[in-house]
């Protein structure tokens, strides 16, 4: 149902009156009876309309706009004030002639004419009864025809159909009349007041929102039940278009509100970010736009970003995604792409930054040099893949910052150890809360250069668990082929990882997966001598201490001497880590004694060593007699560097059995029993009385039972001991030895052998056994490093016990 509304004959607009002049008719039965007591007129004018129907005793306001019409109220209101209202077929038709209107109309009387201030004339008319056009009669001034009543066809008035049809009727206006915002709710009173089941059906057809030929059909209809029936339809469509409009609009309107309300609450944001000075959504997207065009990247990377910078555009400032794309878009802006530092080949000024910062360490120094000057050669180099494999404390790390310095790249340091999730190589995909790149890309972030020294601390460290392998990630990082197209998961795309520079560091090789082994060029970083460390001392760890504790070189004296009772006393390690905490220990005590005003030595003696430092601990480095058969020293590699161990055995009268004792591992238990059996087989090459071996029973031991040890190296020293606690004669004087031994009697090579002649010196040992195949590995060692040591090359046991076994019986031998 639409609102009452006035119709204009000229055109097809409708103008609603005023409040003070809207009519809402009411029609009693009384008055309905009267209308049908009154007879119709033979002749009447004919007003057509041209955009509404009227129905009988219904009350409408309509303005004339035409000649015709206006001349035709003016001469009715004038005489009789009734009428012949009929509508046009075709609303278009400006001037109607007899054929543009229908046959079917309502006679209407007028209530009053009122001339508007615009000039119109608006007249008030109410439908009477229905009349049907016999013959027309003139076309000028208006159209004038004979009429005849149209008979209208009721049903009884006890019919309970058409009582449930009209209730339906009322009950579905009311709910047009609530849902409908145009029409007052005044209407509800109209309707509830409608005595007339008639009229009702009258003034619901004459506003419902139909078209003219669909009112025109309602009123047509003679019976008056049918036309009920067709009114309910019409209503029932208006209702289902009413709701269906209403939810449409509702959930606009919820959309709408919540879109203004996010404009106007981000508006309020840019204002006060502007006010405090920060920068609004527009200028960091301006900002982002300038960055870019400075960036050297490729094509592809360009296109990327453009894609990403238009879909944060497209987002609203407030969502939680925003905050991502940003920090997305800022990674892609901060990543050194295609910007590489200009790197020095100044070789002479490379290898004197080398040796500044590193004393030893040739070989390494050398392997880098020689990289050196190959990219040099070659500026399209690869960069390879170094190694840095050895004990701790022997400066692996350093190396890298000195390589850094040397080449005139940028440093990047990574640590490795202990980290068991592979996203922190590969990074997080961006879709999940509080993702980033993977460390490699924020290193090189960090870096601004795509050609950095960057250094993998650790990695044989690395831990695999639930959250990935990160050795498996690894493998592309640092494959020369691969690396050039690298995949981070936060980044999205390939990154040129081939002009980085990596130098990884290790203790452990065995820990290391094979295939990550496999892409690096090992490097074996051994440890030092004690001429070395003394030197290392002097030159570096002494004036940093100084420094860190606040002195100067005129304040703390330490002489060679001193440092060498220090490194042989105190340390047992192949770097010099804990050389570097007992020295600071010195300058500690000489800070003290400063702060507090108290007198101490400036040139620091072995008594002020002993001092601060307290004994020292670790002299069983010494070499021991050769008094008692039986005891004979070995050379040994540990994680920490070289040692000594002794090989002790004796024998107590039992049944031949052997007990094997020190907490050592399976290989040197095996080793012990190779050459029991070995001098078991060849008793009589040594004078050994071949009885003896089941008379007596023998206990081998290996001193310091707390420490594990295993390896074949010892397998030459238990021979040696053996043979000479069977034959009771001395092992020759200061002399130490390592190798594996086989049943038929080989003697085979073994590894460490730096470290172990290191440890050799420390224990004043002159003479040194060791397997043939072993001779390279001393023509590698500086020839200063082995002065007043002298090496006895093997292939087989028996040679090992002429060298080692002397003629002379030892005290107090056993009688056998």
């Amino acid at each position: 149902m639409g609102e009452m509304k006035i119709t204009k004959f000229d055109n097809i607009d409708l103008q609603g009156l005023d409040e003070d002049a809207e009519l809402i008719p009411l029609l009693t039965p009384e008055d309905e009876e009267q209308m049908n007591r009154e007879s119709l007129p033979e002749t009447l004018p004919l007003l057509p309309l041209r955009n509404t129907v009227l129905f009988p005793g219904v009350v409408i306001p309509i303005t004339a706009g035409r000649d015709k019409s206006i001349n035709l109220i003016k001469d009715a209101n004038n005489g009789s004030k009734v009428i012949g209202v009929v509508s046009q077929k075709d609303e278009s038709v400006e001037n109607p002639g007899p054929e543009d209107i229908n046959t079917v109309g309502t006679v209407a009387r007028i209530l009053r004419v009122l001339q508007m201030p615009d000039g119109n004339t608006t007249v008030i008319i109410q439908g009477k009864k229905r009349f049907k056009i016999d013959a027309l009669l003139t076309e000028k001034p208006y159209i004038t025809a004979k009429v005849s009543e149209a008979a209208e066809e009721r049903p009884d008035d006890q019919s309970g159909e058409f009582e449930a049809i009209i209730d339906s009727i009322k009950e579905l206006a009311f709910k047009i009349i609530k849902d409908n915002p145009n029409i007052p709710s005044e209407a509800t009173f109209a309707i509830k007041n409608i005595q007339s089941n008639p009229f009702l059906i009258n003034f619901v057809s004459s506003n419902l929102n139909l078209s003219v030929s669909e009112k025109q059909q309602l009123l047509e209809m003679p019976n008056l039940q049918e036309r009920a029936l067709a009114t309910l339809k019409y209503m029932n469509m208006e209702l289902q278009k009413l709701e269906l409009r209403n939810d449409i609009q509702s959930k606009v309107r919820s959309d709408m509100d919540q879109q203004q309300r996010e404009y106007f609450l981000h508006q309020q944001m840019k204002t006060i970010q502007e006010e405090l000075g920060g920068l609004s959504y527009e200028e960091e997207v301006d900002e982002m736009t300038e960055k870019a065009k400075t960036k050297k990247w490729s094509k592809k990377v360009e296109e990327h970003f453009e894609k990403e910078l238009a879909k944060m555009r497209r987002m609203n400032p407030q969502v939680a995604e925003y905050s991502i794309q940003r920090n997305y878009l800022d990674l892609l802006l901060d990543l050194p792409w295609n910007e590489y530092s200009k790197d020095k080949f100044d070789l002479k000024k490379a290898q004197q930054i080398l040796d500044r910062d590193h004393y030893g360490l040739e070989d390494v120094k050398r392997r880098i040099i020689e990289y050196l000057a190959v990219l040099k050669l070659r500026n399209d180099m690869k960069s390879p893949i170094l190694c840095l494999y050895g004990p701790p404390g022997v400066g692996k790390t350093s190396l890298g910052k000195s390589v850094a310095e040397a080449l005139g790249r940028e440093y990047v340091r990574m640590s490795l150890g202990g980290l068991r999730d592979e996203a922190e190589i590969r990074g997080h995909r961006k879709t999940y809360i509080g993702a980033m790149p993977g460390r490699i890309i924020q290193s090189l972030k960090k870096a601004g250069t795509s050609n950095p020294v960057f250094i993998l601390d650790e990695i044989d460290k690395l831990a695999s668990s639930h959250q990935g392998d990160p050795s498996s990630a690894m493998l592309e990082v640092l494959d020369p082929e691969q690396n050039s197209d690298f995949h981070d998961n936060f980044l999205e795309m390939g990154y040129d990882l081939s002009k980085v520079m990596f130098i990884a560091t290790a203790n452990n090789l065995s820990t290391i997966q094979p295939a990550l082994r496999d892409r690096m060029e090992i490097i074996n970083v051994t440890g030092y001598t004690i001429e070395e460390k003394v030197e290392i001392a002097k030159r570096h760890l002494l004036p940093k201490q100084l420094e860190e504790h606040g002195l100067s070189k005129k304040d703390l004296k330490i002489g060679k001497r001193q440092l060498e009772k220090i490194v042989e006393g105190y340390t047992r390690e192949s770097g010099v880590r804990s050389l570097e905490k007992q020295i600071a220990k010195v300058v500690r005590y000489a800070a003290k004694s400063i702060a507090m005003e108290e007198e101490y030595n400036v040139t620091v003696t072995n008594e002020d060593v002993e001092k601060i430092l307290g004994p020292a601990r670790l002299e069983r480095d010494k070499y021991e007699n050769n008094d008692v058969a039986g005891v004979v020293t070995g050379l040994a590699w540990t994680s920490v560097g070289g040692d000594i161990l002794f090989i002790e055995s004796i024998l107590s009268k039992g049944k031949g059995s052997m007990n094997i004792t020190g907490n050592l591992g399976k290989v040197m238990k095996e080793s012990a029993t190779i050459a029991m059996e070995y001098i078991k087989s060849n008793a009589e090459t040594y004078g050994i009385d071949p009885t003896v071996f089941d008379k007596y029973n023998v206990h081998i031991h290996v001193p310091e039972g707390a420490t594990p040890k295993d390896g074949p190296s010892a397998g030459i020293t238990m021979l040696t001991s053996l043979v000479s606690l069977f034959t009771q004669r001395k092992v020759k004087k200061s002399l130490a030895m390592t190798g594996e031994i086989t049943l038929r009697g080989k003697v085979l090579p073994v590894g460490g052998i730096k470290e172990k002649i290191l440890a050799a010196k420390r224990a004043r040992i002159k003479e040194i056994i060791l397997c043939a195949d072993n001779k390279k590995d001393i023509e590698e060692i500086k020839e200063e490093y082995l002065k007043g040591l002298t090496f006895h090359y093997v292939t087989d046991m028996s040679e090992v016990i002429d060298i080692a076994i002397t003629k002379q019986k030892v005290k107090h031998a056993k009688e056998l």
